[in-house]
């Protein structure tokens, strides 16, 4: 990514609810950031997602069908992306890795940096590839972070765009309703 796509894609993260037109919430720390948590676009269908894993292994989220998905996309230079990495990391032993999967879909990254940065914070998800930015693309994703909360049937049901405090009472509310759908 050239300097300048990338100072867009960080003013996306950092400040990219504002940039984007998007109404400030209170996000996990209160202040900034801030997340915008919105029904998925009912006339839009749920993209199919197929890439590799950070070992090189094709991956399909419709193999996932069974359980409720969170779908996050992410970038190891996001700062929000990083400070809510370690809740999503917790939810599927809470909620039960049976009933729920959660996946980090890599932005635009090298395998190598994405690597390290597993390697460098224990990371312990999922992490899937998006080398070229087309699944960013096909989910409408404008902001990092931004997490896609599917239902068991792999159908997309809510967007949420900024960080959260996916440990707090409303945010695990949002998971268990789509869990139950």
């Amino acid at each position: 990514m050239n300097a300048l796509n990338r100072r867009q894609w960080m003013g996306a993260c950092i400040g990219g609810l504002a940039a984007a037109g998007l109404p400030a919430v209170a996000g996990a720390t209160g202040a900034a950031p801030a997340f915008e948590r919105s029904a998925w676009p009912r006339s839009t269908p749920t993209p199919a997602l197929a890439t590799l894993d950070l070992q090189g292994q094709a991956v399909r989220l419709a193999d996932l069908k069974g359980r409720a998905v969170l779908l996050n996309f992410w970038a190891s230079w996001c700062e929000p992306c990083r400070a809510e990495m370690p809740l999503l990391q917790d939810l599927p032993a809470l909620l039960g890795e049976d009933r729920l999967a959660v996946i980090a879909l890599n932005f635009k990254e090298p395998p190598q940096r994405a690597l390290r940065f597993v390697a460098q914070t224990s990371l312990s998800l999922p992490v899937w590839l998006d080398p070229l930015g087309e699944h960013a693309r096909n989910w409408g994703v404008r902001v990092f972070p931004t997490t896609v909360l599917i239902d068991r049937r792999g159908n997309a049901r809510e967007r949420v765009r900024g960080e959260v405090d996916w440990s707090s009472r409303e945010a695990l509310g949002w998971v268990e309703r789509v869990m139950a759908a």
